[in-house]
């Protein structure tokens, strides 16, 4: 075992660079309350940086090599953290170990007995969600590192009093290859951040390789090509199969879908050989979607076999509601709704946008934030396709992230694909737009994976200060 592999069981005192971020605000929560001494820094003032000041974490804002202290005897930081900043290079100098967070994130869950690990091209965040709230309503006491806010804990992690950690395990640059799980869920395979993979076969590779460093047991869509064949190759653990149909062990019987209504259906078990089928009992979901329902399967399959009782299972599942920024409602202003979505991939933002389309709006009116210009590149004509299904669409300049635009793609470029189509280029102009054009019955639905939240929040501002 190499060095960093034996940090945790030594370095007592942990400093973290952009503590305030949503993947690492967890770790310190919980390393705080292992009993280690944690400090860190930040360049802005949010909402979670807010949480990890209530814990009496010192938090320093912005990067400077003082921030750094005499104790600190290792320091994390996130992908996004340049080689010139000045905490990384202090730490450097004084001979401090400095791990990535996806390394301290494998060092972290590899202290837990029982690693549930959720992968997925789409659909991590909710699915670790509904996992942690079924652990939580079955008294097994989980703690969690999640994506999103779960309102439940209000917050996106718990430290829990049990062996077991639920934890979402991000394909991005090969980020869960730092895990290894007693139990693994994979929900999907699909094409993306293939400015890293470069092609579809190498992020499969990667699954395999995920799949590989699981012990115990594997819990897979049975529905989806590339997992499934996994799942044949793992000959040494456990596999359960989920899916929309008895091909798989676990899948959905008696669905009853209406429209502007979720999904409602019979748990089905099918244990194998001879043995029939089981009807677990009844999930009403309050989270819209094949997607979400889908979700619910694989958080079910895993939560029994891992011994939870169906009844649990299945109350917890019906009275779900939802994560932030997953069709999360804003709330209802002048007869017209306001919501917000994460979705961001073509496949993503079809599945919102089908569902919006079925659950009884007058009108749709989709806002969208393209996010990465390789992303939108590579996917130009399916981002067409899908943004084609919402009754309008309007669209932000594409966020660069961390890119540059050296494939000379525009917002304007995807907008000519789609007739109708209309593109601005500030949250302030949009807003007014849809607002002025948004009739009492429609659904205003802000969709990606960046900040265009921002414009979702100032929708509902200029709403309720219409209304005053």
């Amino acid at each position: 075992m190499n060095q960093k592999a034996n940090i945790l069981d030594s370095a007592k005192r942990i400093h973290f660079v952009g503590i305030g971020g949503a993947g690492m605000c967890p770790m310190a929560e919980i390393l705080l309350h292992k009993g280690y001494a944690v400090s860190g820094s930040d360049q802005n003032e949010s909402d979670t940086l807010d949480r990890v000041k209530t814990w009496g974490i010192p938090v320093y804002m912005g990067h400077r090599a003082e921030n750094v202290g005499d104790d600190v005897q290792a320091l994390v930081y996130t992908s996004a953290c340049k080689a010139d900043n000045p905490e990384l290079v202090e730490a450097k100098k004084r001979g401090i170990p400095t791990l990535e967070r996806c390394v301290m994130l494998g060092m972290l869950t590899d202290r837990y007995p029982q690693l549930i690990g959720v992968s997925g091209t789409h659909g991590k965040t909710t699915t670790t969600s509904m996992l942690t709230q079924i652990f939580m309503e079955a008294g097994r006491d989980p703690s969690a590192i999640i994506g999103g806010k779960l309102p439940l804990i209000g917050s996106n992690s718990r430290v829990g009093g049990s062996g077991t950690i639920i934890c979402e395990a991000d394909e991005y640059v090969e980020t869960f290859l730092h895990l290894h799980p007693a139990v693994s869920v994979i929900l999907n395979i699909d094409a993306d951040h293939l400015e890293y993979y470069k092609s579809f076969e190498n992020v499969v590779r990667a699954f395999r390789q995920y799949a590989s460093q699981t012990s115990q047991l594997l819990v897979v869509n049975g529905d989806c090509p590339e997992a499934a064949e996994i799942a044949r190759e793992q000959t040494d653990k456990q596999v359960v199969l989920f899916g929309l149909d008895d091909s798989s062990h676990y899948y959905p019987a008696e669905l009853r879908e209406e429209p502007s209504t979720c999904e409602d259906f019979t748990l089905m078990y099918k244990p194998g050989g001879s043995e029939p089928a089981q009807a677990l009992g009844q999930i009403k979901l309050k989270v819209p979607g094949r997607h979400n329902m889908l979700n619910a399967l694989a958080a079910a399959a895993t939560s029994h076999c891992l011994g939870v009782e169906p009844s649990v299972i299945c109350a917890s599942l019906s009275h779900f509601a939802g994560v932030h920024r997953r069709f999360e409602v804003l709330g209802q202003f002048e007869g017209v709704t306001v919501a917000d979505d994460f979705a961001h991939h073509p496949t993503e933002l079809a599945a919102v946008l089908s569902s919006a389309m079925k659950m009884g709006y007058r009108q749709v009116w989709a806002v969208f934030q393209p996010h990465t210009y390789s992303r939108t590149y590579t996917f130009l004509d399916d981002f067409a396709k899908s943004l084609s299904i919402p009754d309008h669409l309007v669209m932000t300049e594409i966020l660069a992230v961390r890119e540059e635009n050296t494939y000379h793609i525009y917002t304007a470029d995807l907008a000519a694909k789609i007739p109708g189509s209309q593109w601005f280029n500030s949250f302030q102009e949009i807003a007014s737009y849809v607002m002025d054009n948004a009739q009492p019955g429609d659904l205003i639905l802000t969709l990606g994976g960046g900040d265009i939240y921002k414009c979702a929040n100032l929708i509902v501002e200029k709403y309720q200060s219409r209304a005053q």
